[in-house]
């Protein structure tokens, strides 16, 4: 029935195990070595995310800080813009108002004297005028 054949066990035997040492050493042994290589590239690579993860966190802290900086310093030369615009502002409408009271002052004293005038001429013609009315009231 069945016949078992020694040498041909053997050679089986044999070739399996060189076909075995061959496909690992050409196969098994590079295809783990390439999976090794790649596990550690990743392990490397999301290191290296981490890392910059970490520096991108510091990076953006000191964005933040440079803009709140920034932010302070231009609402500081903001605020001292307005002041001094503000003291511009003021001395000029200070210096405006004295001048109008000045012109005011010099435009009362002519109107007093331009008044004392005009009382002096009246009262001066008021003679005339009182003959010149009593005619005409006598003529009536």
């Amino acid at each position: 029935m069945l016949d078992l054949n020694p040498g041909l066990m053997l050679f089986v035997l044999v070739i399996f195990f060189s076909l075995r040492f061959l496909l690992n050493q050409m196969l098994f042994e590079p295809l783990l070595k390439f999976m090794d290589d790649r596990d550690a590239t990743i392990a490397k690579d999301l290191q290296n995310a981490e890392e910059m993860a970490d520096n991108s966190d510091g990076l953006n802290a000191k964005a933040d800080a440079l803009l709140a900086d920034a932010k302070t310093e231009a609402n500081a030369i903001r605020e001292k813009a307005t002041t001094e615009a503000k003291a511009l502002a003021e001395s000029k409408i200070e210096s405006k108002v004295k001048e109008l009271d000045t012109a005011h002052q010099i435009f009362l004293s002519e109107l007093s004297l331009d008044q004392e005038a005009l009382k002096n001429s009246l009262s001066s013609e008021l003679p005339a005028f009182k003959q010149s009315l009593q005619t005409k009231l006598g003529n009536l």
